[in-house]
């Protein structure tokens, strides 16, 4: 890819953000999150209490890029079919022979919008894993393939809430991030009061194509990332596992003071998988490009460490009991990780 072309595309990615900002007020590290993970080709999940505008969020950035986009409103009763497709009888009106025909649903999209995923049962929950990682589809003994880009932006209320499914860990493990939305500060909550009691009415405009999307994908890709800090996200996705739960090599321990991580051995059940070191390299590299750097640094690998791990963390029943969340395990894995000296940081 030429420089000039890498540079238009960079000043669409911009726009994008600036698009976005018509409807959405502050928000701004949560835009960027969303933007990382559609850059990095990953799913998204966002948690918030009713009325934070996760939907309006997810809305406005399918808008801004010119892609196919279809919403799905989970409830307790939606089945399967609904989000994957079904297969219809029909009739050849020369012949009059009838046959089955496979009925794409909604899934076969660009942006899937799954809102209030945590309202549907597991066995409807579980019709998107197949989707989310493989991007294609198996009905009937037949393979679909899904559109290319794809992704699955979803949302849910928090668990504490009656009438929620948690969502199980291996779909959870299928979101690049997990964002969560909190509320506005008090000249945020003025200012969305104010737009939206006028008659001013923002369009947004389409930006981003998806060839556009799938270039900008691949240009991630071949951002640097020095082998200091491939080392450091992996020690990051690591650290998060209890001592009993590593690997023969090596244990949770600092190489600085070789000591192991308190909290996680005392708090963490369960800690990230390889995935977890995948997503930080991947989302670092998409924070970097949208900042105009062509290398990773210590910085966006800290950036995109809690969306990226809070929801690869399990925590145990005395942490529950003590109210220590994964946000807290990951501030103190980020104090607790030894830096790496690199020149890029």
């Amino acid at each position: 890819m030429q420089e000039q072309q890498i540079t238009v595309l960079l000043d669409k990615l911009s726009q994008v953000s600036d698009e976005i900002a018509k409807v959405i007020v502050g928000q701004q590290d949560i835009i960027d999150e969303l933007l990382i993970s559609v850059l990095a080709g990953g799913h998204c999940l966002l948690e918030g209490v009713p009325g934070l505008a996760k939907t309006l969020m997810v809305s406005s950035l399918a808008k801004t890029l010119a892609l196919d986009f279809k919403r799905v409103q989970f409830t307790p009763d939606l089945m399967p079919s609904d989000i994957v497709g079904t297969e219809i009888l029909e009739t050849d009106h020369e012949t009059g022979e009838r046959f089955f025909k496979f009925q794409k649903g909604p899934v076969f999209t660009h942006i899937l919008l799954a809102d209030e995923i945590n309202r549907t049962p597991p066995k409807t929950q579980a019709a998107l894993l197949e989707a989310m990682q493989e991007r294609r589809i198996s009905y009937a003994g037949t393979t679909y393939d899904l559109p290319k880009p794809f992704f699955v932006l979803a949302t849910q209320n928090p668990v504490e809430q009656a009438g929620t499914y948690p969502l199980p860990e291996a779909q959870l493990d299928r979101f690049v991030m997990f964002i969560r939305v909190g509320y506005p500060t008090e000249q945020e909550e003025i200012e969305i009061i104010k737009r939206t009691t006028g008659n001013d009415h923002n369009k947004l405009s389409a930006i981003l194509s998806a060839d556009d999307i799938i270039a900008l994908q691949n240009l991630v890709r071949s951002v640097t990332a020095s082998n200091e800090l491939l080392v450091y996200a992996a020690g990051l996705a690591r650290a998060t596992r209890p001592d009993k739960h590593q690997g023969e090599q090596d244990e949770n321990v600092n190489e600085q003071t070789n000591e192991p991580c308190q909290s996680v051995n005392e708090h963490v059940r369960w800690g990230a998988g390889p995935r977890a070191g995948q997503a930080l390299i991947l989302c670092a590299k998409a924070r970097a490009l949208m900042l105009g750097r062509y290398a990773i640094t210590v910085t966006d690998i800290r950036f995109v460490a809690p969306a990226v791990l809070r929801h690869r963390i399990l925590v145990n029943f005395q942490a529950e009991a003590l109210n220590i969340t994964p946000d807290n395990i990951i501030d103190d894995l980020l104090a607790f990780v030894a830096v790496p000296t690199s020149p890029l940081q």
